[in-house]
């Protein structure tokens, strides 16, 4: 598997389980305000991948990507908020916690990479 098909199926199964984060939030714990902005940010990365492969040029590409890495790292974020507070368990919180940071880690790689090739 490619890095970059790796960004785009990985990035949407994280999408797939923010949006069951934010229902079971929602639903469980009564929590709408932090779960609105995991949702948002953590669902983000998955469009902006996919907006990246239609990229005009080398440089748009690595823009777009670069926006998906900060909602990435917004994502962690909120996740470290809700583990914290009680609202994610610290098993569940961390299990998604690596989910994201593997999504850095590969969106940082591409990014890397791409800006090193003439």
């Amino acid at each position: 598997m490619t890095t970059r098909y790796a960004a785009r199926e990985k990035s949407r199964a994280f999408a797939l389980r923010m949006i069951k984060v934010y229902q079971y939030l929602q639903e469980q714990k009564r929590e709408f305000i932090l779960s609105k902005q995991l949702l948002r940010s953590g669902t983000a990365i998955g469009a902006l991948v996919r907006e990246a492969e239609q990229a005009e040029s080398r440089a748009d590409f690595v823009h777009k990507l670069s926006i998906a890495l900060k909602e990435a790292n917004e994502t962690e974020y909120w996740l470290e908020l809700l583990t914290e507070s009680g609202y994610l368990e610290p098993s569940s919180g961390q299990s998604v916690m690596a989910d994201a940071k593997e999504l850095v880690k590969i969106l940082t790689a591409i990014i890397k990479t791409t800006k090193t090739r003439r």
